[in-house]
């Protein structure tokens, strides 16, 4: 062993939770000596190289944290599976420390919150260390239309580490692309819709989206009340799990965690059977699900049918009612706009320090300098927030209504009238070109049943179509974690279908 805890023959990339507790169990590695590993992959990969800015910032106290929780290993053994695994937190999870928590913008540059976010505590009580934030698309993706995933004003582009000219997806862009090139084991990631598991799918990796309230939004950079949640990102479902369970609990300062009170887990990985399809009901929802590319379209077929090789039963297909995703789309969004302005100037009565108190101010931040905060694109989405009249007004509460009616009831009731376990349907599509003229195609996806029903995800690796991965989602009902974390394990045991990033230029 070296001095700073590492060892030679000590390589992190591709390693598991589970060999890197062994080797810090077996004292062949120490937090520390792990934590410098990940510092130094960081610069030679996001820094240099192929340059993939998925780190937004290091956290200077990283080492000092190791270290303390190598010294609490010898004196009183380890706190748990997160004992000295140290992850990125996306930069909308608020701490209080020496990091900044900006949602990738440069108006929140120096605001400070006064209470960290519950999940960054919980995941420091569980002994991981924070190594520092990961990079997103800048305010979640809901700033401009068309816009940039993986861009922010804060850190440029972020690059997919399969071919650096395509897209990360978002918004969770820095967390998902961290975690394919081995910067960190885990990451943590929000969605609102589509956002973990849209990027764990084009970056080939796992991502878990837990049902609303399972995990606090407190301390976050929200954009939706009703509809926002915090999850893991990891190389495998056993990794992904590990984590989620140190995330749960209940936080008096989101109300939305009281019901998760009896249906949290501390531990998912016990769900994990690699037997756990055998006699599942799994549904596929064929309309307005597949369609969008015959060879990812392919790649899902094949593992339909290893589905059914390992004793699933597939109902097929099952449709889900009043699925107008356009339509849904546009009620969807009225909500957001509301919700996005009372949160946002919440979340900002609550900083000390910042540039901008108000959604208003923001605006104005970035119109005072548009080279660097717009440089591409506009911010209309958060100009029609500022435009609207609060969470009193009849547009916003039909459209709640809209929402609630034709996407939580239509996706629950899919699942009952067919007595499902769970629905499958390709995650997106292979990650696309980043296009700074276009932006971003409008491509479909996975998420939006799920996150108008406020109901868990679980995207695991499925192929690839010219190395560019494609992923497969299993959706279920509200606290269904346990049931798709097993589906999910199960498959990924059958197929072994991530494949490591190969960092080319283009496809």
């Amino acid at each position: 062993m070296t001095p700073d805890g590492t060892v030679a023959a000590f390589a992190i990339e591709e390693a598991t939770l589970a060999a890197l507790r062994a080797a810090m169990t077996s004292g062949t590695l120490t937090a520390e000596g792990l934590a410098r590993l990940c510092l130094e992959r960081i610069e030679a990969m996001d820094r240099r190289g192929p340059t993939l800015r998925a780190v937004q910032q290091v956290n200077p106290d990283a080492l000092a944290i190791a270290r303390a929780l190598d010294e609490e290993r010898r004196t009183r053994g380890p706190r748990g599976p997160l004992h000295g695994i140290p992850l990125l937190l996306k930069d909308n999870i608020a701490t209080v420390d020496a990091m900044e928590t900006t949602a990738g913008t440069l108006a929140l540059v120096g605001a400070r919150v006064r209470a960290e976010a519950f999940v960054a505590t919980k995941l420091r009580e569980a002994g991981a260390v924070i190594l520092g934030k990961a990079s997103m698309t800048e305010w979640a993706n809901f700033k401009s239309a068309p816009s940039l995933s993986g861009w922010s004003a804060r850190n440029g582009q972020g690059r997919n580490p399969y071919a650096l000219d395509r897209t990360p997806s978002g918004s969770s862009s820095g967390s998902a692309i961290a975690v394919a090139a081995s910067l960190v084991p885990v990451a943590i990631g929000t969605e609102t819709d589509g956002s973990i598991v849209s990027p764990a799918g084009v970056n080939g990796i796992v991502g878990i989206k837990p049902t609303v309230g399972l995990t606090s939004r407190a301390s976050v950079i929200p954009i939706s009340a009703t509809q926002d949640t915090i999850g893991p990102f990891g190389r495998t479902v056993a990794d992904a799990a590990a984590v989620l369970g140190a995330m749960t609990g209940v936080d008096p300062r989101d109300p939305a965690t009281q019901a998760s009170a009896g249906q949290a887990h501390a531990d998912y990985t016990r769900f994990l059977d690699a037997d756990g399809l055998r006699g599942a009901r799994i549904g596929v929802p064929r309309a307005g699900y597949f369609g969008g590319a015959a060879k990812t379209d392919a790649i899902i077929e094949r593992a339909l049918a290893v589905l059914r090789d390992r004793g699933a039963e597939l109902v097929d297909p099952v449709a889900i009612r009043d699925f107008d995703r356009d339509a849904l789309t546009a009620a969807e969004r009225v909500v957001f706009f509301h919700e996005f302005k009372a949160g946002v100037n919440a979340y900002l009565a609550e900083t000390t320090g910042g540039k901008v108190r108000t959604l208003a101010e923001i605006l104005a931040f970035n119109v005072a300098d548009r080279d660097a905060n717009l440089p591409y694109f506009g911010q209309e989405l958060l100009e029609r927030a500022e435009a609207t009249r609060g969470l009193d007004a009849p547009e916003y509460r039909d459209a709640l209504a809209t929402c609630r009616a034709r996407g939580r009831a239509a996706l629950i009731a899919a699942l009952d009238d067919h007595r499902l376990d769970a629905l499958v349907a390709p995650t997106t599509m292979p990650a696309w070109p980043v296009d700074i003229a276009n932006g971003d195609p409008i491509r479909g996806g996975a998420a939006k049943s799920a996150a108008l029903a406020g109901s868990p995800l679980v995207s695991v690796p499925a192929g690839a179509v010219h190395g560019l991965p494609v992923g497969l989602t299993f959706m279920g009902r509200p606290w269904s974690e346990p049931t798709l974390i097993r589906l999910a394990y199960a498959f990924e045991q059958a197929t072994r279908a991530r494949i490591v990033p190969t960092y080319r230029d283009r496809v």
